[in-house]
């Protein structure tokens, strides 16, 4: 993927006004945004996406089902968007989708500091994954998995799964809330 000005922001998530590349964030360990969407069905299964086996980073293991850096100047939920149009095909405004909270986390990405504050977001989605679009060089596949399954095969096997840490945690919990009020 080509280098993308970002926005920098102070470490409780606060712009600074300051623009880098994507590179020279991650190169200098400077705190950035990014935009997470994890897309849930009324069956209560999550999506995940396995990522590309060209990826840089953990290539051939399961994610977040869309996620991407905030550009310069970019509003998150437009980012949000904007990245589940790229990598799944799927096109939503960002009022469709759901903000949950903001997170920061420093997961170990060998090679670089990614110190990111994660603008997350759930979608609602009741539809068949044949629809998408997948964009070959993201995303090998998507599929949907229930959550009592995702939490067993972290305890099991963690090195099938991107290290997010507890941040999976946190979020298939909520998910499990919500699954229980749709259902």
């Amino acid at each position: 993927m080509p280098d993308e000005l970002i926005d920098i922001c102070d470490d409780s998530g606060r712009l600074t006004g300051e623009r880098k590349l994507k590179s020279e964030a991650h190169r200098d360990g400077l705190w950035h945004r990014a935009a997470h969407v994890w897309i849930y069905n009324a069956k209560g299964e999550v999506l995940l996406q396995l990522r590309a086996q060209g990826k840089q980073l953990y290539p051939g293991t399961l994610d977040v089902s869309a996620a991407g850096h905030v550009g310069a100047n970019e509003e998150p939920a437009v980012a949000a968007a904007r990245e589940l149009e790229e990598e799944l095909g799927l096109r939503v405004q960002p009022s469709d989708l759901h903000f949950f909270k903001i997170v920061k986390n420093s997961p170990p990405f060998p090679g670089f500091k990614n110190n990111e504050f994660y603008y997350v977001y759930f979608l609602q989605y009741d539809g068949g994954t044949e629809a998408f679009k997948l964009q070959d060089e993201e995303v090998e596949s998507v599929k949907f998995f229930g959550i009592s399954q995702i939490e067993k095969d972290l305890s099991s096997d963690k090195s099938r799964f991107v290290p997010h840490g507890s941040y999976w945690h946190e979020i298939l919990g909520e998910l499990e809330k919500i699954s229980k009020i749709i259902k």
